[in-house]
């Protein structure tokens, strides 16, 4: 079998023993240079993103299955499939949000590798927190508060402490249990900060920096409605992604700067389905090369409307196939059905019932 016939399959003891091998830090720290890099060097001309899509529904539970395709023209294709099912920790005892990313070859469409993207969405979603926090938020940031203690709050918490001096961290969900094991479920980032049980107001009032990422259910939202805060917090808005689903109130976005990661998404299932075009600030894309903007950010109150973006997959996925490659690990698998005779796809079952006689 030719090499170039083969693909890498990353699944997710490959993803654990790279994170093992490598180290939790270094690998976020990879990650937020390289999503950085990736921003800064983005090109329209060069890399098409088509807005995702997919199905919401309501039964038999609440969920979405959507595709997230991004090409890199002459390159690669990459498709992250993704589900979001929020009953799914109670009911089925699974992760909220399950996903794949699959990266195939521009110029043949064969299958270059497949990875477990559950752990790979997680980690992106933090980095993305954390280079749109370095971008808005004050550099002095001390203090970070967590509106969702679910698995998403693990990498914005280790993520934005990368970049942050971080002193003190605030925490909310309605679920007692989540709040109570958070401490524990952040052991192998080594904070040494105990996070602090607090209301959402609280959180509000004396946070630099607040991630909401919560399982909020389609038009019960916003979370809040009165709110205090310091004048140059910055909100990373993660939980809004899906179609009448949000977190913030419209009068605090309508107060804020706000900046979409895709903006024909956020205003589909992001926090900008509450506001006007006019209300709507610049993508990180085109906010990371302004830096008067930046700074004018920095000291107002900021939001960054974050509904995920194929970007960030693409590389994350590349940043983990570039792992496995470097530690030879992960399965290689002759996937596709090739034929010695390219025009007749019953050419090998043809050569195997000859050996056969």
């Amino acid at each position: 079998m030719k090499k170039n016939q083969e693909s890498i399959i990353i699944d997710s003891n490959a993803v654990n023993k790279i994170i093992t091998k490598i180290g939790l830090d270094r690998v976020m720290d990879d990650l937020i240079s390289e999503l950085e890099k990736s921003l800064k060097n983005y090109s329209e001309e060069e890399t098409e993103v088509p807005i995702r899509s997919g199905f919401n529904y309501k039964k038999p539970f609440l969920g979405l299955v959507e595709w997230m395709p991004i090409m890199k023209k002459g390159e690669e294709v990459l498709i992250k499939v993704v589900g979001y099912h929020p009953e799914n920790p109670d009911i089925f005892k699974l992760p909220t949000i399950l996903s794949t990313i699959s990266s195939y070859d521009a110029h043949t469409g064969h299958l270059n590798f497949l990875v477990d993207g559950v752990l790979l969405t997680a980690l992106r979603t933090g980095a993305s927190s954390a280079v749109a926090s370095k971008m808005m938020a004050n550099q002095n940031s001390k203090t970070l508060g967590i509106i969702g203690c679910g698995a998403q709050s693990i990498t914005q918490i280790h993520a934005i402490s990368r970049l942050f001096p971080i002193e003190e961290i605030l925490i909310y969900d309605t679920d007692q249990s989540c709040m109570h094991s958070l401490e524990d479920r952040l052991a192998p980032i080594n904070l040494r900060i105990s996070p602090k049980l607090s209301s959402i107001s609280e959180i509000l009032e004396k946070s630099d920096i607040v991630c909401t990422a919560t399982s909020i259910a389609p038009e019960k939202g916003p979370l809040f409605i009165e709110f205090n805060s310091k004048p140059h917090l910055h909100i990373n808005a993660v939980g809004a992604d899906f179609p009448g689903k949000f977190e913030l109130p419209k009068s605090l976005l309508k107060k804020s700067f706000v900046c979409p990661d895709f903006l024909d998404q956020a205003v589909v299932e992001g926090e900008c389905q509450q506001l006007e075009p006019s209300d709507i600030g610049p993508s990180w894309i085109e906010l990371i090369h302004n830096q008067v903007l930046i700074e004018k950010y920095q000291s107002g109150i900021s939001i960054f409307d974050s509904t995920g973006w194929a970007l960030e997959d693409q590389v994350v996925a590349n940043l983990f196939a570039k792992y496995a490659h470097e530690l030879n690990l992960g399965t290689k698998m002759n996937i596709e059905s090739y034929s010695s005779d390219e025009k007749n796809p019953y050419g090998m079952i043809h050569h195997l019932i000859n050996v056969a006689q």
